[in-house]
């Protein structure tokens, strides 16, 4: 007799309500865990998302996506977007907003990154530090994307580590060499 072990999804991570500036970006996080491993789609007014500005990363382990849009646009992209998680034991899904700003309606305390991550050249043996520089009211938290997925800085045994200062420090080459990529951060 075979037995068969299914489980509904269930989120890990739904994705959040964001609030962006024209022309700009905005990316929307989505986790979900189910047996089967559930499928993540990412859906606008009742619609799979398309669009050469929108763009969907899996996660490496398939356990998730990332849908980022840029650059954002007022009219078109202001909308409620849904993360679905489905299964051959279910489906369940979570909503998230986007407001986008025109640059004459951002209130003041709006976060503003004031200097970004440039590229960094390093010896072997020593450690990189890759600067972000925001602020705001209340201050902001600074988020790290390597090609379009986040920085998972609890996994990294170590070798990644955040300061308070929005800074990221690698600790090994080998390990740089690994992770290398685009980065961007998100406040």
């Amino acid at each position: 007799m075979l037995v068969f072990h299914v489980g509904i999804p269930n989120f890990i991570k739904s994705p959040d309500d964001q609030t962006g500036i024209y022309g700009g970006v905005a990316s929307f996080i989505c986790q979900a865990t189910g047996d089967p491993k559930p499928l993540i789609t990412w859906m606008k007014k009742g619609k799979k998302v398309n669009s050469p500005r929108f763009e969907v990363k899996e996660f490496d382990d398939k356990s998730g996506s990332v849908l980022r849009i840029q650059p954002l646009r007022t009219n078109r992209d202001e909308a409620i977007y849904e993360c679905t998680a489905t299964n051959s034991a279910g489906e369940i899904s979570a909503p998230a907003k986007l407001i986008v700003l025109e640059e004459d309606q951002i209130p003041a305390g709006f976060p503003n990154i004031d200097m970004g991550p440039q590229l960094k050249v390093v010896e072997r043996t020593n450690t990189a530090t890759m600067l972000c520089a925001a602020s705001g009211n209340p201050d902001p938290e600074i988020f790290w994307f390597k090609d379009m997925l986040p920085v998972d800085i609890s996994s990294s045994n170590g070798r990644i580590k955040q300061l308070r200062s929005g800074e990221v420090v690698f600790s090994t080459y080998s390990y740089l060499l690994n992770i290398w990529g685009k980065f961007n951060h998100i406040y």
